[in-house]
């Protein structure tokens, strides 16, 4: 006599990142006996680069839960066991006692770039097919649509009726979020994205036709999270580093240690550029939505000035002995969020026109905001700007991000008395600081930079004649 044993489904932790070894678990979901679907969140992880959140790929109940909020574990390593239907049929002992449950652990697939939070994938990206009923289920009333049966071979008995399946949109999580805030079901989105994927724009293109959204939706920082630290005998507190702060800490001594850092200083009179950006916000020409401020007018300066002198935008190949002058420019945006300092870059920004940096501005600084940055976003950065004025500071010496060539400072705009047409009167005045790398830019090619920046931003209407 053979009967039907449960199949135990094994969930690992996924290299959510380009080589990630690790990642601790922030929040779990889901807790033993709850039923879990394809596709839904189960936990919320953070790794060196960012918090990702993590789908489990297949339905049941979940069994176990291997590890606790706050545990650091290795890539590879099972986080939580499902219990599946379907499961192999197996012999029942003779004795009547339970067959023990087969517990079937995920392929270790070939590492590769993957798409966050969904775990490596081998083969061909494709799409799920749809599920069709055989039959309509019971409780669907008459009146309702109903998809249409398959008809079965006579000799074959009906199978027992299933729901029908909703197939569920390829979406990352940061996204998930936008349409949630803006009340748009996924559902309703066509994707433009690479294999199917809705992107944030085909979100905001599905809401730029409703009506203008309640401030309730607007998006709050997020709070930091708790800090387990330990106060020792003598009053210290001790505060454990690791995850994103971990890996900033060890990535700046690296860049210290590793790249000659020089600084160069130049103070601007901005007084033209903010009148700019003034009108812009009154105007709302560059769209809806997007966020208008000194920093956009910077990073199209310094945009600018790299397209003039190209070599900039390069970085050292060590095992080589050869400076890589990189064809894109990937535009980091150093931002401060509760879990530490991030650098994530918009893609080949040189690129873009005013507008689309504007849009691209504007959904970095609300995606770091919400703690919902993939680590794809902060790879590749070829150049970086870190806006230090927010914080009332004149500028800075910035530390260069690994593998870049050039990091620009952007301090605080205040008025101060500036000789303006031969008299001195109130102007409103920044500091900016470049640091560069003197291995591959010298003192000539960093002042030029600098200067051509500074320049645009004192006459903006150089963005048109050396754009």
């Amino acid at each position: 006599m053979t009967t039907a044993v449960e199949s135990v489904r094994q969930f690992k932790m996924p290299d959510v990142g380009e080589g990630l070894t690790e990642a601790e678990i922030l929040k779990w979901y889901v807790q033993p006996g709850d039923t879990v679907t394809d596709g839904q969140v189960v936990c919320e992880v953070e790794t060196a680069k960012a918090a990702v959140e993590l789908p489990i790929p297949f339905d049941g109940v979940v069994r176990e839960l291997f590890f606790d909020e706050g545990t650091t574990v290795d890539v590879g390593q099972v986080i939580i066991t499902v219990a599946v239907e379907g499961g192999a049929a197996g012999p029942v002992p003779e004795t009547g006692t339970t067959a023990a449950a087969p517990v079937e652990a995920e392929p270790e697939p070939e590492r590769r770039e993957v798409l966050v939070g969904y775990g490596p994938r081998s083969g061909a990206s494709r799409r799920r097919p749809r599920k069709v009923a055989l039959t309509p289920p019971a409780s669907v009333p008459a009146t309702a649509p109903v998809t249409a049966p398959v008809a079965a071979p006579a000799p074959v008995a009906a199978p027992a009726p299933a729901p029908v399946a909703e197939e569920r949109p390829l979406a990352k999580p940061p996204v998930r979020k936008l349409a949630k805030d803006l009340g748009i079901d996924l559902r309703t989105v066509t994707p433009t994205g690479p294999h199917g994927t809705i992107t944030r724009e085909d979100v905001h293109a599905v809401a730029a036709p409703a009506a203008v959204p309640a401030p309730a939706v607007a998006a709050a920082p997020v709070p930091a999270p708790p800090v387990l630290a330990v106060t020792s005998g003598d009053g210290d507190l001790r505060v454990p580093i690791k995850g994103v702060r971990k890996a900033t800490a060890q990535a700046m001594v690296a860049s210290a240690f590793t790249a000659p850092h020089v600084t160069e200083w130049v103070q601007v009179d901005v007084t033209r550029t903010m009148k700019l950006v003034r009108s812009l916000k009154a105007s709302g020409e560059l769209g809806p939505n997007v966020r208008v401020s000194p920093l956009l007018l910077v990073a199209r300066a310094l945009l600018t000035a790299i397209r003039r002198h190209p070599e900039v935008n390069s970085a050292w190949d060590e095992a080589n002995q050869e400076i890589v002058v990189k064809r894109r420019i990937n535009l980091g945006i150093a931002a401060a969020t509760p879990r530490g300092l991030i650098v994530p870059n918009i893609k080949d920004a040189g690129s873009q026109s005013l507008a689309e940096l504007a849009q691209s501005l504007t959904a970095l600084i609300e995606t770091a905001r919400e703690g919902r940055t993939s680590p794809a976003d902060m790879q590749g950065g070829t150049v970086t700007i870190t806006n230090v004025g927010v914080f009332g500071v004149d500028s800075g010496t910035p530390i260069l991000n690994p593998g870049e060539a050039a990091i620009l400072a952007f301090g605080q705009v205040r008025e101060l008395p500036w000789v303006h047409k031969g008299r001195v009167v109130p102007r409103l005045v920044t500091t900016l600081a470049l640091s560069f790398d003197h291995r591959m830019v010298d003192g000539e090619l960093g002042s030029r930079v600098l200067a051509d920046t500074a320049a645009i931003l004192e006459q903006p209407k150089r963005l048109i004649s050396w754009g």
